[in-house]
């Protein structure tokens, strides 16, 4: 058709795309202009942009949604009774023990209005300073948190509702699941309910220490008054406990977590400055384990356990919250033989004054045989001594403390048939020690099994003062197994003089330790780590926690090094036991060492006092089992037999070690010690005329009163009556100073006596 219009067939315009006309790169694909490649840069930041927030924001927030409406929050009532499950306690040999029962196991909850705002007040400024206005967790406290434990700094973000999530469900796992889902159930509470609710919730739920779990049951068990009628100062003491409420008997953690609580409720204006200046700190009342409840295992046992399953993640706030079965190392037979053996040593005397203890240890395993720490509830001069453990708490070992220093000295290469000047009142830099009278001291030419034999003090002050030092005697008994305070124990071993060479000064030792340290001897120089817990097991039947038995050699990296020197310390203490008139049972072999610690007489006591001794031992073992007997004390107290005669380590610690021994190890295959190599030989004597720093000896003399300066070696008002153990100035002016106990051997003439 004519005339008509032309059929476009393309555009009249073509836009130019920009490849058209660019070189082609390496590859043939046209090169990008500047203005093209800038927004191809921004299309990938922005598609990156849009990823970040879908992964980071978006899904997230959807996960989130999904979690809060899958998760509930567990009601206070569901977490109190969880928290109320009695312990079962087994013996070794898998017979019951007893039941652990959690005191305020049938508490009453408390309503807000039962709670004080001050409890509530202090609780808040101390845990969660932002409770009223956050959403059950705090971002701030998330980001310090992170912070804290990248840079290995402290502090925790868990608001007052994470804490309560967490408690409510016994899960603390360091997992983001497990961190999730708390975030998502702490969100939920607070949209579920008021924040009065949620505060009482948590107190109701939040173990305070001494077994109280709720504020109810915790202003009982610590000021014997209902939560209502807490006042501000006691409130700050329980809301400063949460943190480390296994720590409540501490009195500097007490104080410490008191003026932390107070200082936060000032800041947060809970509490005026004037409050805070006028505060006194309510002292608790003393704790309470009075009467043991029918069918419950040894209370100090109890203890025990709970200390050492809070060092392996089972801590008091979970013990009674898991269903547990504790079987413990405990032997039913041993702990029957401690308790009648300690019963029946003290049946007959009349000194009110004396206590006991009794510890036995499994040298093949480390694992207590038998723990005798005293009764629970003690009258000691009108004092309640409720709650002392005498088995763990540190005392002046005397004389048992010799092995550590003949260890130290084993281990120089030193040999048993080294001699020594073993004469009575021989002076060291002025000072007088003295031997325990004729059968304790020896010749000038005496050997150091001798001097083991009769406990001879002048040879070992001399031992470790001039040859091993103080410092290797202190790791010779750390290497045995004492736990001293700065590695966490109870135990002290002062090396900054020589009352450590025979016991005295500063120098104080658990029984406990001194079962576990023996047991090393009896072992062959293997350390095996004590304990009192086998194997724990949840509500569901799994394995909670095992304890290793594993060994390691304590005195030598060389194990056969190690076995040689305690099998030396074991030769020299094996005649001790018929020295100190003590037998062993047939068809066993026994080795050990007896302790005394004299009195240091105060005014005001009677005549019979200045003989007195305040702490007697005897610690020994044979191979198949270690045990420390201990009668003594609360402190310098002068402690005497019938007819106010002093008493011994022979005399009731003695005893009560062989009764043991005869009840436990009766029926029993009778056990040998392995023999060893003896180490070192014979060396040339000192000189006569050695000087007064290695130890002369002065004419038979009584110096009259001694220094006072209580350092355990009989310097305190000591009259040098019967040849009695002690160091002093030779000087007839007396000087004094605070009194302390002295170490000191008896006489072997004496009736009552041992070495």
């Amino acid at each position: 058709m004519s005339g008509g219009p032309e059929l476009m067939t393309h555009h009249a315009y073509d836009e130019p795309s920009g490849y058209e006309d660019a070189e082609p790169d390496g590859d043939g694909k046209p090169v990008l202009t500047p203005e093209q490649r800038k927004k191809r840069r921004w299309k990938i930041i922005r598609r990156v942009a849009y990823a970040f927030v879908g992964v980071f924001f978006v899904l997230p927030a959807i996960a989130f949604v999904i979690t809060y409406f899958l998760v509930d929050v567990p009601s206070p009532t569901e977490v109190a009774q969880n928290q109320s499950q009695a312990v079962t306690y087994l013996y070794a040999d898998g017979s019951p023990m007893g039941k652990d029962v959690p005191r305020g196991g049938n508490r009453v909850l408390l309503t807000p209005e039962q709670i004080p705002d001050v409890m509530k007040h202090a609780a808040i400024a101390t845990e969660d300073d932002s409770f009223e206005t956050n959403s059950g967790f705090d971002i701030g406290g998330l980001l310090r948190a992170v912070y804290n434990q990248a840079t290995g700094g402290v502090g925790g973000g868990s608001t007052i509702s994470q804490q309560y999530i967490k408690k409510a469900t016994d899960n603390d796992a360091p997992t983001l699941t497990r961190k999730w889902t708390e975030l998502a159930k702490s969100f939920k509470m607070n949209q579920t309910y008021e924040k009065k609710d949620i505060i009482t919730a948590y107190l109701n739920i939040i173990y305070f220490g001494r077994g109280a779990y709720g504020v109810g049951a915790a202003s009982q068990a610590f000021f014997h008054k209902d939560a209502k009628d807490l006042t501000f100062s006691e409130a700050a003491l329980l809301a400063g406990l949460i943190q480390q409420p296994g720590r409540s008997e501490n009195p500097k953690v007490a104080h410490d977590r008191w003026n932390t609580a107070l200082d936060r409720m000032v800041k947060n204006n809970y509490i005026t400055a004037a409050d805070r200046a006028a505060a006194q700190f309510p002292t608790p009342i003393p704790l309470e384990d009075s009467k043991q409840q029918a069918g419950a295992p040894p209370a100090f046992v109890v203890q025990q356990v709970k200390d050492e399953l809070a060092a392996h993640d089972i801590p008091e706030d979970r013990y009674y919250s898991g269903g547990f079965q504790v079987q413990t190392t405990i032997d039913p037979k041993a702990q029957q033989a401690a308790e009648q053996a300690a019963t029946e040593a003290l049946k007959d005397q009349v000194d009110e004054n004396l206590l006991d203890a009794l510890v036995a240890v499994d040298p093949k395993t480390g694992g207590v045989l038998a723990y005798y720490g005293g009764k629970p509830v003690v009258q000691v001069n009108g004092q309640d001594q409720a709650g002392r453990d005498w088995a763990n708490t540190p005392q002046n070992p005397g004389s048992s403390m010799k092995p550590f220093d003949l260890t130290a000295f084993l281990k120089m290469g030193k040999g048993l048939d080294e001699k020594f000047d073993g004469s009575n009142n021989r002076v060291f830099d002025g000072r007088v020690v003295r031997n325990a009278g004729p059968g304790s001291s020896c010749s000038q030419q005496c050997t150091v099994a001798e001097a083991m034999e009769r406990s001879a003090n002048t040879v070992f002050y001399d031992m470790v003062l001039n040859q091993t030092h103080q410092g290797p005697v202190k790791e010779a008994a750390k290497e045995a197994g004492v736990k001293v305070k700065e590695d966490g124990g109870q135990s002290i071993i002062s090396t900054k003089d020589n009352n450590i060479s025979l016991g005295g000064g500063e120098t104080q030792i658990t029984p406990l330790d001194m079962a576990s340290a023996y047991a090393t001897f009896a072992a062959n120089g293997q350390r095996r780590d004590r304990h009192f817990v086998q194997k724990v097991t949840n509500a569901q039947n799994e394995v909670a926690y095992e304890a290793a038995t594993d060994a390691k050699p304590a005195f030598d990296s060389d194990a056969d090094k190690s076995r040689q020197i305690a099998g030396n310390v074991t030769e020299a203490l094996k005649p001790v036991i018929d020295f100190s008139h003590l037998k062993c049972p047939n068809g066993h072999e026994c080795a050990g060492k007896t302790g005394t610690q004299q009195h240091t007489k105060v005014a005001g006591e009677p005549s019979w006092a200045a003989n007195a001794n305040s702490q007697t031992w005897m610690v020994g073992y044979t191979p198949s089992v270690s045990v420390a007997a201990w009668v003594g004390g609360d402190g310098n107290k002068p402690l005497h037999g019938k007819g106010n005669s002093p008493i011994y380590g022979s005399t009731i610690a003695g005893p009560m070690w062989q009764k043991f021994l005869s009840l436990y190890l009766a029926g029993k295959p009778g056990e040998k010690f392995d023999k060893v190599d003896r180490i070192g030989g014979e060396v040339a004597p000192p000189p006569s005329d050695v000087a007064t720093t290695t130890g002369s000896t002065p004419p038979d003399q009584n110096t009259g009163d001694g220094d006072g300066n209580g350092d355990g070696n009989d310097h305190g008002n000591h009259h040098g009556h019967d040849g009695e153990p002690s160091t002093e100035p030779p000087s007839s002016t007396p000087k004094h100073s605070k009194p302390s106990s002295t170490p000191k051997e008896t006489p072997t003439g004496s009736q009552t006596a041992g070495p």
